[in-house]
C-alpha cells in the first residue's frame, strides 16, 4: 500500500501542478484539503479526474462518502485499491 500512496502523491503534485511540494514532503495522515495541504474544490474535482484516468476506477461523486475518501492520502489509497479489486 506504501507504493500505491506514494504513486497518488506524485499524481497529487502532478495533476495539481504543486511546484513547490514533492511527493516526499506530503503526510500521507495530513488532511488534503483546508488544513494540511490546503488543497479547494477545484483540486478535488482535478484530483478526481486524475484518478479515473491513471487508475480507471469510478468515482461517485453523489455519495457521502467521497469526502472521507479524499480526506488524505492514505485514505485515497485504501479507496483506489478497494476500486481496483472490484
Amino acid at each position: 500500500m506504501v507504493d500505491l500512496e506514494l504513486e497518488i502523491k506524485r499524481l497529487i503534485v502532478d495533476s495539481l501542478k504543486l511546484e513547490d511540494i514533492r511527493p516526499e514532503d506530503i503526510d500521507s495522515l495530513e488532511p488534503l484539503f483546508v488544513e494540511g495541504l490546503g488543497l479547494d474544490s477545484i483540486d478535488a474535482l482535478e484530483l478526481g479526474i486524475a484518478l479515473r484516468k491513471r487508475f480507471g476506477i469510478k468515482i461517485d461523486s453523489a455519495t457521502d462518502n467521497v469526502k472521507k475518501h479524499f480526506f488524505n492520502v492514505q485514505s485515497l489509497a485504501v479507496f483506489v485499491h478497494s476500486q481496483k479489486a472490484e
